[in-house]
């Protein structure tokens, strides 16, 4: 461990856009427990001006991973979707834990051997779930069983952006709009409806654009969970900018308008009797939360929550959505029991980071 046995040392591995506008700024607001003491990257550049803009002297190319591995007790690995696996497998096998960014992986077979590789070296693994922590979308599946909206019937929900040509999320085999953003949507269903869905129907749109050869412009997606609950959601590269969801229940509804954006306060339509009342939630840093929370699991010896098993619930999905959308009918989903769920004990607030010139980065994206 650190020489300080309060904190625990990281390394962040991937410096792309999420990594250098969020993670790396969020180390100010985690400095109780935790500490950014190494960068790993295949740019020369980022490692430069990164490493002397945070003071790190531990540079590493990802050839040099295990050098990293040595000085590090925790990873954050911010790469692309597709290079997650690697990396978390090295990380458990020298004895360091993980907190790897989501989606988890491309594949439920990956998911598992993430999860076998980090329980077998007895490491922690968390996905960086950053809503889990936050306050509005807690709070909202919190109202979702508490009975202020009745029975909880309808979840439905849109994330949108415009994705300029030539951003990395546009190219095939990344996941696209569905991995990269939609998971948001899946994920806020799965916690209001505190359940798993039992089945999928979905359809995707590719109209005429450069932009969407590689992958579709847009996914539509039908959810029925236990108690014959629906859950809908539209994800999108190609409209513009929006970003919430909706329960609808037997005696009133919530609308989450903004809902999931980075640095933007998030707000709450609640309507209960004909009357709307609107609740704001201020901006906060929503990764120094995350930062903070895992290492109280790796000082402690907890076991954190979104764990690998929430990782892999929500890949099973969008592995199921994929294949309704190439079958072109529902698709049914194996039982697959979550005994944990994110809670409001978990929300934790600190100060929004201000804004960081970028080195070598593709368009920005409110999400990440």
């Amino acid at each position: 461990m650190s020489e300080s046995p309060d904190k625990v040392r990281y390394a962040v591995v991937g410096l792309g856009w999420i990594a250098q506008s969020a993670v790396l700024p969020a180390f100010a607001n985690a400095a109780r427990n935790s500490e950014l003491v190494a960068l790993v990257s295949d740019d020369p550049e980022k490692l430069r001006v990164l490493g002397k803009r945070y003071g790190i002297q531990h540079l590493y190319s990802y050839e040099e991973f295990d050098r990293a591995l040595e000085v590090v007790d925790a990873v954050y690995v911010a790469l692309p979707n597709t290079q997650h696996r690697p990396y978390v497998e090295a990380a458990a096998a020298a004895g360091v834990h993980v907190l790897c960014e989501k989606p988890m992986a491309m594949t439920e077979k990956d998911c598992r051997a993430m999860i076998d590789a980090c329980r077998e070296a007895e490491v922690k693994l968390m996905v960086a779930y950053r809503l889990h922590f936050e306050r509005a979308n807690l709070e909202a599946a919190t109202l979702a069983q508490d009975g202020t909206l009745g029975e909880v019937r309808i979840f439905s929900a849109a994330f949108t952006q415009d994705v300029e040509a030539g951003n990395l999320r546009l190219r095939e085999g990344e996941g696209g709009t569905l991995y990269d953003i939609g998971i948001y949507c899946l994920n806020a269903a799965r916690a209001a409806f505190r359940a798993e869905p039992m089945e999928v129907f979905a359809w995707e749109a590719r109209r005429k654009d450069p932009r969407f050869v590689a992958t579709p412009e847009m996914v539509s997606v039908v959810l029925r969970f236990p108690g014959e609950r629906l859950a809908t959601f539209t994800c999108s590269f190609g409209a513009s900018d929006r970003s919430w969801y909706e329960l609808v229940g037997t005696e009133g509804s919530l609308r989450v308008e903004p809902a999931y954006d980075i640095a933007a306060d998030l707000v709450h339509h609640l309507t209960r009797k004909g009357r709307t009342r609107t609740r704001a939630f201020k901006a906060r840093d929503q990764f120094a939360p995350e930062l903070l929370y895992f290492s109280d699991c790796v000082l402690k010896d907890d076991e954190p929550e979104p764990s690998g098993e929430e990782g892999l619930a929500d890949v099973r999905v969008l592995r199921a959505i994929e294949r309704s959308v190439k079958e072109r009918r529902p698709v049914e989903l194996q039982p697959f029991e979550r005994s944990r769920r994110p809670g409001l004990d978990q929300a934790i607030q600190r100060p929004v980071n201000g804004k960081r010139d970028l080195v070598n980065v593709e368009e920005p994206s409110p999400a990440d």
